[in-house]
């Protein structure tokens, strides 16, 4: 529970010095969130992968020729 002094603390900042107490809580709840996790992982897309798309396309013609 937050205590009532604080509450009180935080209403008198002003602008700026409120959103560094935001941004300070977001990054230390992101901290503890890889924390958490662990690893991080890539994830592979195939957008920006032109030799996959030609070789689906490929397949999805022996495919077709196969099944005509």
């Amino acid at each position: 529970m937050i205590s009532q002094h604080l509450i009180e603390e935080l209403r008198q900042l002003n602008r700026l010095e409120k959103l560094q107490v935001i941004q300070m809580l977001v990054n230390a709840i992101t901290e503890e969130e890889a924390i958490l996790t662990g690893t991080e992982y890539e994830v592979w897309s195939p957008y920006d992968a032109p030799g996959a798309a030609a070789i689906l396309m490929d397949m999805l013609e022996e495919n077709r020729q196969q099944h005509e």
